[in-house]
């Protein structure tokens, strides 16, 4: 009796003990596979707000045919924000309210990344003085993600126009301060500011709120654009890229400098191994953990099983 109880007692921890190691492998690749899905979602979200996702719809004077064909989509779709040199290149919509495309997409669709989206104060035309357009700032550089970087005085000076298509026109804008504020900040976030005392000292506040300007000719007679995003560096911060709209329409420099063949050229030398997705090295590596689980814990049991 003693010898069988050994026995059954050897074969009770083998069993515990094997239990233990499959119960191991199983939570290891469950916890792998959550990182899995957690990255190949945050891929999915980064993925649509991508403006190449909305690149076929970009008006231009001469042909609004594609834009039109957004429009069908989502009526609420008016105009169109280019930031020269960076990846802000949206179609602008705007609510009954400024919650609608926080969680929405340019399509009218539920999405994360929501939309570019003028202050439901606003009038579309960009008649008020003063318009606020809002956009999450989303790593990645997408949407208003590549805001932040203005905070760099080098890059605010490199980057001086984009351009502003509302009206079947396009109208040039010329950055003339960089302002970091927060969320709070209501007289900033307060949008159609009327009378010119008001306008004046408006103007004058967000001036010398700015961490950078540049020498634009702006006043109340003009009409100005503010760009808001969160800001990374503090705790409800904000940042602004205040510009001038102007009539006069810019070049864009990096558009004309760089040609469709360079593109083409560009994206052959790419590797395979640099267009594989992060989730696909994820995948890899929980495989070959897996691998090294199994084989540790045969190569354990071959040993117990020399010893006998």
């Amino acid at each position: 009796m003693g010898i069988a109880a050994k026995r059954i007692g050897k074969k009770a921890v083998k069993i515990v003990d094997s239990i233990v190691n499959w119960m191991v492998l199983v939570a290891i690749l469950l916890l792998v596979a959550t990182a899995c899905y957690a990255m190949w979602d945050s891929n999915l979200v980064y993925a649509e707000a991508d403006a190449k996702q909305y690149e076929v719809y970009k008006p231009a004077e001469e042909d609004t045919a594609s834009f039109e064909e957004l429009r069908d989509i989502n009526r609420e779709v008016f105009g169109w924000l280019t930031v020269y040199e960076t990846k802000i290149d949206y179609p602008v919509v705007q609510g009954a309210d400024n919650m609608k495309y926080v969680n929405t997409n340019a399509r009218g669709e539920y999405s994360l990344s929501g939309a570019i989206f003028l202050d439901s104060g606003n009038r579309q035309d960009f008649a008020d003085f003063n318009s606020i357009l809002y956009g999450h700032h989303m790593e990645k550089q997408a949407m208003f993600g590549e805001l932040g970087n203005f905070a760099e005085e080098s890059f605010f000076l490199n980057h001086p126009h984009g351009n502003l298509f509302y009206e079947g026109k396009d109208h040039g804008l010329e950055f003339f301060a960089f302002v970091h504020t927060d969320v709070y900040d209501a007289l900033t976030f307060t949008s159609n500011i009327q009378g010119e005392e008001a306008q004046r000292d408006y103007l004058d506040m967000l001036l010398t709120q700015a961490i950078h300007t540049r020498e634009v000719d702006v006043d109340i007679q003009d009409r100005i654009v503010l760009l808001s995003t969160c800001s990374l560096d503090t705790t409800n911060g904000r940042d602004i890229l205040a510009a001038k709209i102007s009539d006069e329409v810019f070049a864009d420099r990096f558009t004309s400098e760089i040609t469709e063949g360079e593109h083409i050229r560009a994206e052959t030398q790419q590797g395979f191994l640099s267009r594989v997705p992060v989730w696909g090295w994820v995948l890899a590596g929980t495989v070959l953990l897996a691998l090294i689980i199994v084989i540790y814990i045969h190569r354990k049991r071959s040993k117990r099983g020399n010893t006998k």
